[in-house]
């Protein structure tokens, strides 16, 4: 079963949903606005994609951080910390397959190849 982390309102999420939908594939969406993210399974997806690309830095959220606070993230326990407090900074989505992360972001291709 595949799980989808994300917010329903964002356009790259709206577009890798379609995909799934389009081709019939069974998921669950879990919204970071109603449930959000727990360090651990941050740490889980810092370890499958590195910390550096779970983090959204072309994102409202992060440019609207100062840059102190932009500043004070530089390894994987001030990314997750940061993280929690603005899930909207997360990369998305994320995309994981039987309890382990698979994908982040969304490109056509990479998921045609890991999802069909």
């Amino acid at each position: 079963m595949l799980k989808v982390y994300g917010i329903p309102n964002c356009n790259t999420v709206k577009n890798a949903l379609n995909w799934l939908k389009g081709r019939g594939i069974d998921f669950v969406f879990h919204d970071f606005k109603k449930s959000s993210v727990t360090p651990e399974r941050l740490h889980e997806w810092f370890s499958e994609f590195g910390w550096e690309q779970v983090v959204n830095k072309k994102g409202l959220t992060w440019k609207k951080l100062t840059p102190e606070e932009q500043a004070a993230v530089h390894d994987e326990s001030t990314a997750a910390a940061m993280l929690v407090r603005n899930t909207s900074a997360i990369k998305r989505p994320v995309i994981e397959q039987d309890g382990k992360p698979v994908l982040i972001g969304f490109q056509e291709a990479a998921y045609a190849e890991k999802l069909s």
